[in-house]
């Protein structure tokens, strides 16, 4: 028996309906597949950083600071200090160029005649304070509590001017802070090697953060030349290397200059933190 006319009308409109929902149903399963197949992130084809050289090791002879001074230094710093022992960088000869202590020229200038690193100082003076600024940085990234001084001339006549890097050296150290100033030695023959330069005995006892500096760089005598002005007024002098190929030969070079600076630093940074541990 045929169906009534209604319920022909019924079924073909469900018919309709369940066509219609699978057509729609279909047409966002493509559109899906679509987007993820768009949004799919191709492997990145860019390369890594190029991370930089590692630093030279500690050595004999050393690769990055040259010789050590032969001078004979045979004290010991044994005096304990607190983790959180308060340190000042100095830059050697800060306040003292067009005077009778300006600081090396180096060998590029002095021998070699090249231009200075910078006109109206001396280029022992420039790496002075490229070191200094390293190490501060490096050393408060690894939560030394480390700062810098800079005297806010590089020319006062009197020693005793209480911006100098000695008169401020010895307010610091008189309140236990450690004052650390970076030099770099005069070439050879007229320069000694790398090296800590101590205060006097009658400043402070020696403690482990110079022994941990002198024998990553080596020890001068303690009255070295009868006593320096420096270590009279606290001052801990170090000599980083001797400003002469092939070290000040690398610092010189644009390419190398960045990286080199930043091994002097660990060098320092290094020692610090082991002093202070």
């Amino acid at each position: 028996m045929g169906l009534p006319a209604w319920m022909r009308r019924r079924r073909f409109a469900s018919g309709l309906a369940i066509a219609g929902l699978s057509l729609a149903t279909l047409a966002m399963t493509k559109a899906a597949e679509k987007h993820n197949w768009l949004g799919t992130a191709e492997p990145s084809k860019k390369t890594a950083p190029k991370q930089p050289a590692p630093c030279p090791e500690p050595a004999t002879p050393d690769p990055l600071l040259g010789p050590r001074t032969k001078k004979p230094g045979s004290w010991v710093g044994r005096s304990p200090v607190q983790s959180n022992l308060p340190i000042v960088v100095m830059a050697g000869h800060a306040d003292s160029q067009g005077t009778a202590s300006p600081g090396t020229p180096g060998f590029a200038v002095d021998q070699q005649k090249r231009a200075p690193m910078q006109p109206g100082i001396r280029d022992e003076l420039f790496w002075n304070r490229e070191v200094q600024a390293a190490v501060v940085r490096q050393g408060q990234a690894r939560g030394l509590n480390i700062r810098a001084y800079t005297p806010p001339s590089i020319s006062v006549a009197n020693d005793d001017d209480p911006s100098t890097n000695w008169s401020k050296a010895k307010v610091f150290s008189e309140r236990g802070e450690y004052v650390l100033e970076i030099h770099f030695d005069a070439y050879r023959p007229h320069g000694f090697g790398s090296g800590l330069i101590p205060v006097l005995p009658n400043v402070r006892e020696l403690n482990v953060v110079d022994e941990s500096l002198a024998q990553a760089f080596g020890r001068y005598p303690r009255l070295f030349r009868g006593g320096l002005g420096g270590p009279r007024r606290g001052i801990g002098i170090l000599e980083i290397a001797m400003l002469e190929p092939p070290l000040e030969t690398k610092l010189r070079d644009p390419r190398s200059r960045e990286h080199t600076v930043n091994c002097l630093a660990e060098r320092v940074v290094n020692a610090l933190v082991q002093g202070v541990s």
